[in-house]
């Protein structure tokens, strides 16, 4: 690989996923990674084989229908990770095994309880076994961000001579600070003797809100791979965001003098796909894919991109993605141009009879919305499999009244294990009251922790999406729903969060740990 070509690594659906609530089903997995595959992203990281059966098989799905990006996954330096994690990659038509251990005084000591030499032997052994298996290893010093740089030499030389070709330094706590990140690459790649056999990659965490600058600053100094997410998603702060490291090397290549090989067009639809499969959406004001990003409100800003666009905006919206992909379809759009349309954006059906269940509803929804997006038909999609997923409890029917002056109500038919039920409730709006209505039905005594709604298009027609959070002795699940009617769209979020947290099965968290 040419060193002025930056390395994209996504680990959205690994990393990303440890978003508490933000747990992709193999469906959604496929559909993130045909999309990623789309954007020309170099590495995807698709999960961490050993965590669960679900991620293995997610793995292996990810593996079998992403033909031309590397698909990698993460592995500590144990037998069991590394044995699950080559028999997932082994219809991967590139595989990388991603193999990681501690490298931090405080991480050996009181995590790993081993003595340095200790770890130096196993992270060799790690990456030995796994070169047993694929000829594509890379190794991570987890906690790098807080290693003595001579323990980090050390290890390193020795993982490069036992056949790592790519080297990973994250800050796995968001600990680092811009200049001195970017001193320790460099320190490295000039202190290792045989550094030059190997890729230095930079996995770095947002806890200070510098995530995006550290990478950058790493890759200035020789870094020429960037782990990174779509959305900057990932656990606690979330990651390096995708977008923001391609548009900023992109956008100032006089300072990087570096290339990726991304279609950047693929970022919002791309960005929009994961929101909506997460249930976490992206702020108005995220740089590159908020809906703010290319807004003017300002009558001396909104003057001058009128007169030159460079005046005010440093990159080009339709760039990005922004104003791709509009209205596609409508109420008289057949079968064959619907599955056309969703197989274009990286959905395809198993059965026909889920692409007649699919198609009925895409009618129905153009039968209450004029103008049809590609974000509804995602949208359609991701409930679909979302019902496909939740069958305890289903939505019949539901009826809010709502007036000035008078208390808000709901009346909800719930089909709960078969049989109908039906209940009345008050609320402070008619949301709160279709909410305590479904409670009186289920009785579940949940914990309500996130509430949020996002219009999918433009105009008073909209979809509206709905992510509902819900806790229950530990466990945290996000439901969504949409629906053209807010109050509908409400329902069947907290009815799919129901679903998902009462359906009895143990769903172990993605990661416990990594990078």
């Amino acid at each position: 690989m040419s060193q002025d070509n930056l390395i994209i690594f996504d680990t959205t659906m690994r990393d990303g996923e440890q978003s508490p609530g933000a747990s992709m089903t193999k469906n959604e997995k496929i559909r993130i990674g045909k999309a990623l595959e789309k954007m020309k992203v170099d590495v995807i990281e698709a999960g961490f084989a050993a965590a669960s059966p679900g991620d293995f098989e997610s793995i292996q799905a990810v593996a079998e229908n992403v033909k031309f990006s590397t698909i990698c996954s993460l592995a500590r330096a144990v037998d069991r990770d590394i044995e699950h994690a080559a028999e997932a990659l082994k219809k991967a038509e590139r595989a990388r095994i991603h193999t990681f251990i501690a490298t931090s005084p405080i991480h050996m000591k009181y995590k790993l309880r081993m003595q340095p030499d200790e770890v130096i032997e196993r992270a060799v052994y790690a990456i030995k076994k796994s070169r047993s298996f694929v000829e594509d290893v890379e190794f991570s010093c987890e906690d790098a961000g807080r290693s003595e740089i001579d323990f980090l030499c050390r290890i390193i030389e020795a993982a490069i001579n036992a056949g790592a070709r790519t080297i990973n330094i994250p800050d796995t706590v968001g600990y680092a600070i811009p200049s001195e990140f970017g001193a320790t690459i460099k320190t490295l790649i000039e202190r290792i003797p045989n550094a030059d056999k190997a890729i230095f990659s930079v996995h770095c965490h947002n806890d200070l809100g510098l995530a995006v600058a550290n990478s950058l600053a790493a890759v200035v100094n020789g870094a020429r791979q960037v782990e990174c997410t779509i959305n900057g998603l990932g656990e606690r702060a979330g990651n390096a965001s995708l977008e923001e490291i391609v548009m900023a090397t992109r956008t100032r290549h006089d300072l990087f003098n570096i290339s990726t090989n991304i279609d950047a067009t693929q970022i919002v639809p791309t960005s929009r796909l994961v929101s909506s499969i997460t249930g976490f959406p992206v702020q108005p004001n995220k740089a590159i894919v908020g809906a703010n990003a290319f807004a003017h409100e300002s009558g001396i800003h909104q003057d001058g991109v009128l007169k030159h666009r460079e005046t005010y905006e440093i990159m080009k919206a339709e760039d990005v993605g922004w104003g791709a992909n509009k209205m596609i379809m409508g109420k008289h759009s057949g079968r064959a141009a619907f599955r056309s349309r969703l197989e274009e954006l990286g959905v395809k059906f198993a059965t026909d009879e889920a692409l007649n269940n699919a198609f009925a509803r895409f009618k129905e929804l153009a039968d209450k919305k004029h103008e049809i997006f590609d974000e509804d038909l995602q949208a359609l999609v991701s409930e679909s499999n979302a019902k496909t997923a939740c069958e305890r409890f289903k939505l019949v029917s539901l009826s809010a009244h709502s007036q000035t002056g008078e208390i808000p109500t709901s009346e909800i038919v719930l089909n709960m294990d078969g049989k109908e039920h039906t209940a009345k409730s008050e609320g402070s709006g008619p949301v709160d009251a279709a909410f305590k209505a479904i409670e009186q039905i289920v009785q579940s005594k949940v914990s309500l922790q996130l509430y949020n709604v996002n219009a999918i298009t433009e105009g008073t027609d909209s979809q509206g999406e709905v992510t509902v959070r819900l806790e229950k002795g530990g466990r945290i699940v996000n439901g969504s729903g949409a629906d053209t009617d807010i109050v509908i769209a409400s329902a069947k979020a907290y009815i799919c969060a129901l679903n998902m947290l009462l359906d009895g099965k143990e769903r172990q968290h993605p990661q416990t740990e990594g990078v």
